[in-house]
Protein backbone atom coordinates (compact mmCIF):
# COMPACT_ATOMS: atom_id res chain seq x y z
CA UNK A 1 0.00 0.00 0.00
CA UNK A 2 1.35 2.97 -1.75
CA UNK A 3 1.76 6.21 0.76
CA UNK A 4 1.12 9.89 -0.40
CA UNK A 5 2.11 13.57 0.39
CA UNK A 6 -0.51 15.51 0.88
CA UNK A 7 0.20 19.26 0.23
CA UNK A 8 -1.46 21.91 1.76
CA UNK A 9 -1.69 24.78 -0.77
CA UNK A 10 -3.25 26.99 1.51
CA UNK A 11 -2.10 30.27 3.06
CA UNK A 12 -0.21 29.66 6.58
CA UNK A 13 -1.54 30.78 9.67
CA UNK A 14 -0.37 33.81 10.98
CA UNK A 15 2.13 33.99 13.68
CA UNK A 16 0.10 35.75 15.75
CA UNK A 17 -3.44 33.97 15.99
CA UNK A 18 -6.20 36.29 15.38
CA UNK A 19 -8.25 35.38 18.31
CA UNK A 20 -5.27 36.16 20.74
CA UNK A 21 -5.31 39.83 20.28
CA UNK A 22 -8.02 41.73 21.96
CA UNK A 23 -11.36 40.86 19.91
CA UNK A 24 -14.69 41.98 20.35
CA UNK A 25 -14.14 44.30 23.42
CA UNK A 26 -11.31 46.45 21.45
CA UNK A 27 -13.24 46.53 18.60
CA UNK A 28 -15.99 48.21 20.08
CA UNK A 29 -14.03 50.56 21.90
CA UNK A 30 -12.39 51.65 18.36
CA UNK A 31 -15.73 51.93 16.93
CA UNK A 32 -17.21 54.14 19.78
CA UNK A 33 -13.94 56.41 19.89
CA UNK A 34 -13.90 56.29 15.80
CA UNK A 35 -17.97 57.37 15.78
CA UNK A 36 -17.28 60.25 18.77
CA UNK A 37 -14.35 61.65 16.69
CA UNK A 38 -15.91 61.38 13.24
CA UNK A 39 -18.92 63.33 15.01
CA UNK A 40 -16.83 65.96 16.61
CA UNK A 41 -14.80 66.45 13.33
CA UNK A 42 -18.31 66.58 11.29
CA UNK A 43 -19.79 68.98 13.73
CA UNK A 44 -16.33 71.50 13.56
CA UNK A 45 -17.13 71.33 9.42
CA UNK A 46 -20.68 71.98 9.32
CA UNK A 47 -20.11 75.17 11.66
CA UNK A 48 -16.93 76.35 9.61
CA UNK A 49 -18.99 76.07 6.61
CA UNK A 50 -22.02 77.77 8.32
CA UNK A 51 -20.08 80.27 9.63
CA UNK A 52 -18.32 81.33 6.14
CA UNK A 53 -22.02 81.19 4.94
CA UNK A 54 -22.90 83.73 7.73
CA UNK A 55 -19.64 85.99 6.76
CA UNK A 56 -20.69 85.96 2.93
CA UNK A 57 -24.41 86.60 3.62
CA UNK A 58 -23.51 89.47 5.87
CA UNK A 59 -20.64 90.67 3.82
CA UNK A 60 -23.05 91.36 0.73
CA UNK A 61 -25.45 93.43 2.71
CA UNK A 62 -25.05 97.00 4.29
CA UNK A 63 -28.45 98.63 6.03
CA UNK A 64 -29.30 102.20 5.53
CA UNK A 65 -32.00 103.30 8.61
CA UNK A 66 -33.48 106.39 8.50
CA UNK A 67 -35.61 107.42 11.53
CA UNK A 68 -38.92 109.63 11.54
CA UNK A 69 -38.23 113.18 12.69
CA UNK A 70 -40.72 116.06 12.30
CA UNK A 71 -40.80 117.79 9.48
CA UNK A 72 -39.50 114.74 6.93
CA UNK A 73 -41.33 113.18 4.36
CA UNK A 74 -40.31 109.52 5.25
CA UNK A 75 -41.38 108.28 1.67
CA UNK A 76 -39.03 111.23 0.00
CA UNK A 77 -36.27 110.34 1.93
CA UNK A 78 -36.52 106.44 1.33
CA UNK A 79 -36.47 107.58 -2.29
CA UNK A 80 -33.52 109.84 -1.95
CA UNK A 81 -31.64 106.97 0.15
CA UNK A 82 -32.87 104.17 -2.89
CA UNK A 83 -31.29 106.57 -5.67
CA UNK A 84 -28.13 107.24 -3.73
CA UNK A 85 -27.49 104.18 -2.91
CA UNK A 86 -27.96 103.08 -6.54
CA UNK A 87 -25.40 105.81 -7.67
CA UNK A 88 -22.70 103.95 -6.11
CA UNK A 89 -20.44 101.66 -7.72
CA UNK A 90 -21.01 98.07 -6.43
CA UNK A 91 -24.50 98.07 -5.19
CA UNK A 92 -26.85 96.20 -6.97
CA UNK A 93 -29.77 97.11 -5.82
CA UNK A 94 -31.39 99.38 -2.67
CA UNK A 95 -34.76 97.99 -1.22
CA UNK A 96 -36.82 99.92 1.02
CA UNK A 97 -38.87 97.60 3.48
CA UNK A 98 -42.50 98.09 4.00
CA UNK A 99 -44.11 99.23 7.55
CA UNK A 100 -45.25 95.43 8.03
CA UNK A 101 -41.66 94.03 6.88
CA UNK A 102 -40.10 96.23 9.52
CA UNK A 103 -42.56 95.18 12.29
CA UNK A 104 -41.91 91.52 11.47
CA UNK A 105 -38.08 92.49 12.08
CA UNK A 106 -39.24 93.09 15.72
CA UNK A 107 -41.70 90.11 16.58
CA UNK A 108 -39.06 88.13 17.84
CA UNK A 109 -37.24 90.65 20.28
CA UNK A 110 -41.10 92.37 21.23
CA UNK A 111 -43.30 89.72 20.22
CA UNK A 112 -46.68 88.68 18.56
CA UNK A 113 -49.51 90.21 18.36
CA UNK A 114 -48.50 94.12 19.46
CA UNK A 115 -49.71 97.29 17.84
CA UNK A 116 -46.84 98.58 16.59
CA UNK A 117 -48.42 101.51 14.35
CA UNK A 118 -47.91 104.34 17.17
CA UNK A 119 -44.37 103.06 17.52
CA UNK A 120 -42.09 105.68 16.11
CA UNK A 121 -40.43 102.79 14.07
CA UNK A 122 -37.40 103.30 11.97
CA UNK A 123 -37.55 102.75 7.78
CA UNK A 124 -34.93 100.20 6.46
CA UNK A 125 -33.30 100.17 3.14
CA UNK A 126 -31.49 96.75 2.29
CA UNK A 127 -28.41 97.32 0.40
CA UNK A 128 -27.25 94.21 -1.56
CA UNK A 129 -23.61 94.38 -2.88
CA UNK A 130 -22.50 93.40 -6.24
CA UNK A 131 -18.74 93.75 -5.12
CA UNK A 132 -18.31 93.73 -1.42
CA UNK A 133 -14.58 94.27 -1.70
CA UNK A 134 -15.00 97.05 -3.89
CA UNK A 135 -17.81 99.17 -3.02
CA UNK A 136 -17.00 102.66 -1.84
CA UNK A 137 -18.81 102.21 2.03
CA UNK A 138 -17.19 105.64 2.59
CA UNK A 139 -18.90 107.59 0.16
CA UNK A 140 -22.33 105.80 0.35
CA UNK A 141 -22.20 107.28 4.32
CA UNK A 142 -20.60 110.30 3.53
CA UNK A 143 -24.01 110.94 0.81
CA UNK A 144 -26.57 109.42 3.49
CA UNK A 145 -25.80 111.71 5.62
CA UNK A 146 -27.07 114.53 4.03
CA UNK A 147 -30.55 112.96 5.28
CA UNK A 148 -31.95 113.94 7.88
CA UNK A 149 -31.98 110.87 10.49
CA UNK A 150 -30.30 108.46 7.63
CA UNK A 151 -27.25 106.13 8.58
CA UNK A 152 -25.45 102.96 7.51
CA UNK A 153 -25.01 99.86 9.08
CA UNK A 154 -22.58 97.98 7.81
CA UNK A 155 -22.81 94.87 10.13
CA UNK A 156 -19.25 94.70 10.65
CA UNK A 157 -19.88 94.09 14.40
CA UNK A 158 -21.89 91.10 13.60
CA UNK A 159 -19.19 89.39 11.06
CA UNK A 160 -16.83 89.59 13.87
CA UNK A 161 -18.55 88.15 16.42
CA UNK A 162 -20.11 86.00 14.22
CA UNK A 163 -16.43 84.86 13.37
CA UNK A 164 -15.47 84.82 16.95
CA UNK A 165 -17.62 82.83 17.77
CA UNK A 166 -17.51 80.13 14.87
CA UNK A 167 -13.54 80.17 15.80
CA UNK A 168 -14.32 79.36 19.31
CA UNK A 169 -16.91 76.03 18.33
CA UNK A 170 -14.07 75.03 15.68
CA UNK A 171 -11.10 75.08 18.29
CA UNK A 172 -13.50 73.44 21.12
CA UNK A 173 -14.47 70.37 18.71
CA UNK A 174 -10.46 70.26 17.65
CA UNK A 175 -9.67 70.18 21.03
CA UNK A 176 -12.27 67.84 22.09
CA UNK A 177 -11.05 65.72 18.78
CA UNK A 178 -7.85 65.73 20.21
CA UNK A 179 -8.49 64.26 23.81
CA UNK A 180 -10.34 61.54 22.42
CA UNK A 181 -7.77 60.40 19.97
CA UNK A 182 -5.15 60.59 23.13
CA UNK A 183 -8.02 58.61 25.38
CA UNK A 184 -7.78 56.14 22.20
CA UNK A 185 -4.14 55.74 22.40
CA UNK A 186 -4.21 55.07 25.81
CA UNK A 187 -6.55 52.38 25.50
CA UNK A 188 -4.40 50.77 22.94
CA UNK A 189 -1.50 51.18 25.25
CA UNK A 190 -3.47 49.31 27.68
CA UNK A 191 -5.00 46.89 25.54
CA UNK A 192 -1.56 46.05 23.99
CA UNK A 193 -0.02 45.11 27.25
CA UNK A 194 -2.43 42.91 27.96
CA UNK A 195 -2.27 41.50 25.04
CA UNK A 196 1.42 40.89 25.44
CA UNK A 197 1.31 39.44 28.69
CA UNK A 198 -1.49 37.04 27.60
CA UNK A 199 0.96 36.13 24.62
CA UNK A 200 3.86 35.90 27.10
CA UNK A 201 4.07 32.28 25.19
CA UNK A 202 4.10 33.23 21.65
CA UNK A 203 6.85 35.78 22.14
CA UNK A 204 9.32 33.36 24.19
CA UNK A 205 8.97 30.69 21.48
CA UNK A 206 9.39 33.40 18.43
CA UNK A 207 12.26 34.88 20.96
CA UNK A 208 13.99 31.33 20.97
CA UNK A 209 13.69 30.79 16.91
CA UNK A 210 15.70 33.72 16.77
CA UNK A 211 13.05 36.75 15.33
CA UNK A 212 14.09 39.84 16.32
CA UNK A 213 11.65 42.38 18.29
CA UNK A 214 11.39 44.48 15.30
CA UNK A 215 9.88 41.60 13.82
CA UNK A 216 7.68 40.63 16.43
CA UNK A 217 6.74 44.46 17.10
CA UNK A 218 5.84 43.95 13.29
CA UNK A 219 3.43 40.65 13.81
CA UNK A 220 1.35 42.87 16.38
CA UNK A 221 1.15 45.87 14.40
CA UNK A 222 -0.54 44.28 11.51
CA UNK A 223 -2.98 42.01 13.78
CA UNK A 224 -3.82 45.51 15.41
CA UNK A 225 -4.09 47.47 12.11
CA UNK A 226 -6.84 45.17 10.74
CA UNK A 227 -8.74 45.88 14.24
CA UNK A 228 -8.35 49.01 13.79
CA UNK A 229 -10.00 49.52 10.18
CA UNK A 230 -12.74 47.08 11.50
CA UNK A 231 -13.76 49.33 14.17
CA UNK A 232 -13.20 52.54 12.41
CA UNK A 233 -15.15 51.93 9.88
CA UNK A 234 -18.04 50.95 12.24
CA UNK A 235 -17.59 53.75 13.72
CA UNK A 236 -17.47 55.78 10.30
CA UNK A 237 -20.13 53.87 8.96
CA UNK A 238 -22.22 54.80 12.30
CA UNK A 239 -20.96 58.67 11.88
CA UNK A 240 -22.53 58.95 8.45
CA UNK A 241 -25.91 57.50 9.17
CA UNK A 242 -26.03 59.47 12.59
CA UNK A 243 -25.91 62.28 10.54
CA UNK A 244 -27.98 61.56 8.06
CA UNK A 245 -30.93 60.42 10.40
CA UNK A 246 -30.33 64.14 11.81
CA UNK A 247 -30.70 66.13 8.78
CA UNK A 248 -33.74 63.69 7.78
CA UNK A 249 -35.51 64.62 10.93
CA UNK A 250 -35.06 68.68 10.81
CA UNK A 251 -36.30 68.59 7.61
CA UNK A 252 -39.06 66.47 8.16
CA UNK A 253 -40.10 65.40 11.28
CA UNK A 254 -39.09 67.72 13.81
CA UNK A 255 -39.97 71.00 12.66
CA UNK A 256 -40.19 74.20 14.92
CA UNK A 257 -38.32 77.45 16.55
CA UNK A 258 -35.61 75.13 17.81
CA UNK A 259 -34.86 73.42 14.93
CA UNK A 260 -34.73 76.39 13.08
CA UNK A 261 -32.04 77.92 15.53
CA UNK A 262 -29.96 74.56 15.18
CA UNK A 263 -30.18 74.59 11.26
CA UNK A 264 -28.82 78.34 11.36
CA UNK A 265 -25.61 77.11 13.36
CA UNK A 266 -25.12 73.68 11.49
CA UNK A 267 -26.97 74.22 8.29
CA UNK A 268 -28.47 71.73 6.31
CA UNK A 269 -26.57 68.51 8.17
CA UNK A 270 -24.90 67.97 4.59
CA UNK A 271 -21.72 67.03 4.61
CA UNK A 272 -20.86 67.17 1.21
CA UNK A 273 -18.30 64.92 -0.33
CA UNK A 274 -15.83 66.68 1.58
CA UNK A 275 -17.04 65.73 4.92
CA UNK A 276 -17.50 62.27 3.86
CA UNK A 277 -13.63 61.96 2.50
CA UNK A 278 -13.23 63.79 6.42
CA UNK A 279 -14.76 61.05 7.69
CA UNK A 280 -12.76 58.43 5.57
CA UNK A 281 -9.61 60.12 6.73
CA UNK A 282 -10.74 59.99 10.14
CA UNK A 283 -11.02 55.83 10.45
CA UNK A 284 -7.74 55.70 9.07
CA UNK A 285 -6.11 58.50 11.00
CA UNK A 286 -7.65 55.67 13.69
CA UNK A 287 -6.29 52.77 12.48
CA UNK A 288 -2.89 54.38 11.87
CA UNK A 289 -2.87 55.56 15.08
CA UNK A 290 -3.61 51.86 16.54
CA UNK A 291 -1.02 50.37 14.82
CA UNK A 292 1.49 53.13 15.30
CA UNK A 293 0.60 52.94 19.23
CA UNK A 294 0.61 48.91 19.87
CA UNK A 295 3.86 48.82 17.51
CA UNK A 296 5.95 51.32 20.20
CA UNK A 297 3.99 50.07 23.18
CA UNK A 298 5.49 46.22 21.36
CA UNK A 299 8.81 47.26 21.59
CA UNK A 300 8.73 48.83 24.66
CA UNK A 301 7.72 46.14 26.36
CA UNK A 302 9.89 43.52 24.46
CA UNK A 303 12.77 45.97 25.70
CA UNK A 304 11.48 45.29 29.17
CA UNK A 305 11.62 41.77 29.16
CA UNK A 306 14.66 41.05 26.98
Amino acid sequence: MTSRRVINWSRPAPIVPARSVAGRTLVLLIAIMSFLSSVTFGSVLLVQQSAVGWSADVGREVTIQIQPLDGEVMESNLRLAVSIAESIPGVASATPLSIPESQELLEPWLGNGLDLNDLAIPRLVVVTLSDPGGVDLTRLETEIATINGASVETHAAWRTQLNTMAGTIVLSGLLVLALILVATALAIVFATRGTMATNRSIVDVLHFIGASNRFIAGEFQGRFLLIGLRGGAIGGIAALVFFALVGFSMGTVVQGQSTTQIGILFGEFALGIGGILGIVGVVFVIAGLTAITSRFTVRRFLTQIS
